[in-house]
């Protein structure tokens, strides 16, 4: 069983340092749904594969199908839908994860946030580098530096699930702010560098209700059917204005309260997490998934991948650049701040948990289709690099993890350990006198079974032998 993490001392802050216990527990749960959820999506991922590859006609017609108001101009295509709609679910959940981590989580400290955003600042700068430098010299496109920029933490999770990892919690909490970093970042750069015509009066209904919602959040009106159809009305008039639909669910998400008041077990914006949480993971991403990575993979197209340098721009990226930024700014950030590593951990795990996040599935496949709109061919070209890079970096990642398996399992086995079996792990109680009482109680307890099956087994064992 590995040994608790020392106490660092009062000047150096410890990176991957054990979490408080309501972060775990709150950690756990929320990964527990991303996981479940990433399952969930690398199966519609597959189901697109086969689909578009054996019956790509009924694939291409479902996705082309349109239907939705026309005068309100919503009349939108499936795969239009599940860009536009969908995701706005995604991403209202990215908001409120944001607000929750940056008033009550691993970002409300500016100190111990410093490292998580640099590494996921690092890491989004780095592929955009890798994919300019590689389209420059090979004469490409530029247009479309931002695909391999965005980390999928259900992906990454779910890719976790089927290696069978069990990560120390401070990795994993490494793994998810990035993630919510990188979902901020990834809203900033499709509103600033993917919105061309902007209606202003659209724009200024969007905010309008935006301004509702925030006012009635503030008087704490309560009623989903209040919430919903204001929200719907939002999300049109986002849509109508040019600015991508899904920056109306990021503005929602971060409005909501996400710290707790004297008597609440939860802030409200926990709970809506909570149960918008499953239909984000387990619903709207995976049908996503289902009509965006159909994509055609034939010899051709799975070989042009490695010569076109928009393509090899999105490989690299990923699985290049991806690892190399978080990890570089990672150690440059610790180099250069009153910060040490875990003592339980080795720098090793950072970068493969940097190269974790180079799996870039969902945000990936949406900037890709956002970079070369119009333009079929190469869409479906950059969709094949982003499923490639990512299933390269699930499997260099997945071989990193696996060499120190057995060093995660007997750290994950130490958090987890209840002796006592009152809920809360020993670790978090070695301070608590209350607990060394049950303890030694459970241990008397234990010793007196113990000294009676001798007793019994003494007393067996002086009998004479029963005759043949």
């Amino acid at each position: 069983m590995a040994a608790p993490t020392p106490t660092p001392s009062p000047s150096r802050r410890t990176f991957l340092g054990r979490l408080s216990l309501p972060e775990r527990n709150y950690l756990a749960d929320a990964l527990r749904t991303e996981t479940v959820g990433g399952v969930i999506l690398l199966g519609a991922a597959i189901a697109a594969l086969v689909w578009a590859n054996t019956l790509g006609s009924s694939y291409r017609a479902l996705s082309d199908f349109h239907f939705g108001p026309e005068s309100l101009g919503l009349h939108l295509s499936v795969q239009h839908w599940a860009a536009d709609g969908l995701l706005a679910v995604f991403f209202f959940v990215a908001g409120v994860e944001l607000k929750r981590e940056l008033v009550a989580g691993e970002l409300r400290d500016p100190k111990a946030a410093a490292l998580p955003v640099i590494a996921a600042v690092s890491g989004m700068t780095a592929p955009a580098v890798v994919y300019t430098l590689v389209t420059v010299i090979g004469g490409g496109s530029t247009a479309g530096w931002a695909v391999p920029t965005a980390t999928d933490i259900a992906f990454a999770l779910a890719v976790l699930a089927v290696i069978g990892t069990s990560l120390p919690s401070a990795l994993r909490a490494f793994l998810l702010t990035l993630a919510v970093v990188d979902d901020l970042l990834a809203i900033l750069i499709i509103a600033v560098f993917f919105t061309d015509d902007i209606d202003l009066a659209a724009l200024a209904g969007a905010f309008v209700g935006l301004a509702v919602f925030y006012l009635l959040l503030r008087k704490n009106v309560r009623g989903w059917y209040v919430y919903i159809p204001l929200a719907l009305v939002i999300w049109g008039l986002m849509y109508n204005s040019g600015i991508h639909a899904t920056i109306a669910g990021v503005a929602m998400g971060l409005m909501l309260r996400c710290t707790r008041r004297e008597g609440e077990e939860h802030s409200p914006g926990e709970h809506i997490e909570h149960l918008m949480r499953p239909l984000s993971a387990g619903l709207a991403v995976p049908l996503f998934a289902l009509f965006s990575a159909g994509v055609s993979l034939s010899g051709d197209a799975m070989a042009s991948v490695f010569t076109r340098p928009e393509t090899l721009g999105v490989v690299l990226g990923l699985v290049v650049g991806k690892t190399v930024g978080i990890f570089g700014g990672t150690w440059l950030a610790v180099r250069f701040t009153k910060a040490e590593l875990n003592k339980d951990l080795a720098w090793a795990d950072v970068f493969a948990i940097a190269s974790l996040a180079g799996i870039g599935f969902t945000v990936s496949l949406l900037i890709g289709e956002l970079a070369f709109e119009g333009d079929a061919f190469i869409e479906n070209e950059i969709k094949t690099a982003v499923l490639l890079g990512s299933l390269m970096a699930a499997v260099f990642s997945g071989v990193l993890l696996k060499l120190r398996v057995r060093t995660y399992r007997a750290l994950y086995e130490a958090e987890e350990l209840d002796e006592d079996e009152d809920g809360v792990p020993d670790i978090y109680e070695q301070d608590d006198p209350a607990y060394h009482l049950r303890m030694a109680a459970i241990y008397e307890k234990k010793a007196a079974e113990h000294r009676r099956l001798a007793q019994v087994a003494g007393v067996a064992s002086s009998k004479p032998d029963s005759p043949a």
